[in-house]
C-alpha cells in the first residue's frame, strides 16, 4: 500500500496546486479534491490531509466555498474539525456548543437559544484563518457522481493504510478531539481502513489522470 500511496502522492503534485483566493473558473464543476497542510511531508513531498468530493450535481465549487469561505461549520466537517482542534488546544468548553449541529428545525429549537452566538461568530473566524493560511489543495474533473464516491473511498482507504503518512509532531490534527483523526493523520472520520486501489486499480486511474482523459470514461 506504500508504494501505491507514493505514485499517489507523485501524480497529485504534478497536478496544478490551488491556495486561496482560488479562481473557481479553473475549478471543474464535478470532481474530487486534495488537501495539503504546510509542513507536512511524506514521500518526500507534501503529505494528502484531506480527502474529499460532493454529490450533488455540479457542486465541487461550492464545496470548496463551503470549506474555505462560508463561516458555517454545519455546512462543513472539514471547518468543523478545525474548529474541535481550535477549542480543545485550549480545553475550551465552548466545545460542546461548537459540537451542536443547528441544521434542522428540531436542534434549533433545542439548542439555537444556548448558543453564545459572539463566540461561535469569533471561533468561525479562526476557522476561516488557519484554513486559509495553512491549506492548498487539488483537483480533478470526475463527473459521474457514483465514480467520484468509489475514488474518494479509495484514495482515503489508500492514504489511510500507509506507513509513511504519518503526522508531524507539530501537526495541528493531534489537537482535535477526535481519536480517528489523531491516529490517521487525517482530517477525516469516516472512510477509513476501508479497501484501498489494488495495484491494476491504480494503474488505471494513475493513467486516466496523467492523460487528462479521466471524465470521458
Amino acid at each position: 500500500m506504500s508504494d501505491i500511496c507514493e505514485r499517489l502522492h507523485i501524480v497529485f503534485h504534478s497536478l496544478p496546486r490551488f491556495r486561496f483566493p482560488f479562481e473557481k473558473d479553473k475549478i471543474p464543476q464535478n470532481g474530487v479534491y486534495i488537501l495539503f497542510e504546510d509542513g507536512e511531508t511524506a514521500h518526500t513531498s507534501d503529505r494528502i490531509v484531506r480527502v474529499g468530493t460532493h454529490t450533488g450535481e455540479n457542486q465541487l465549487r461550492s464545496r470548496l466555498k463551503q470549506h474555505f469561505i462560508t463561516e458555517n461549520k454545519d455546512r462543513s466537517i472539514f471547518r468543523k474539525n478545525i474548529g474541535r482542534a481550535i477549542l480543545n488546544k485550549h480545553d475550551d468548553p465552548f466545545l460542546e456548543q461548537w459540537n451542536w449541529d443547528l441544521t434542522t428545525r428540531k436542534s434549533k429549537e433545542q439548542f439555537g437559544h444556548l448558543v453564545n452566538v459572539d463566540k461561535k461568530r469569533n471561533i468561525e473566524k479562526e476557522v476561516t484563518k488557519y484554513i486559509q493560511k495553512a491549506f492548498s489543495f487539488i483537483v480533478f474533473q470526475v463527473d459521474d457522481k457514483k465514480q467520484r464516491l468509489e475514488i474518494e473511498t479509495k484514495i482515503i482507504s489508500t492514504v489511510s493504510w500507509c506507513l509513511e503518512c504519518k503526522p508531524s509532531l507539530n501537526w495541528f490534527g493531534l489537537e482535535s478531539p477526535k481519536d480517528k483523526i489523531r491516529k490517521s493523520g487525517l482530517w477525516l472520520v469516516n472512510g477509513l481502513y476501508k479497501e484501498g486501489f489494488t495495484q491494476s486499480e491504480f494503474d488505471i486511474f494513475e493513467a486516466k489522470i496523467r492523460n487528462a482523459v479521466y471524465p470521458k470514461l
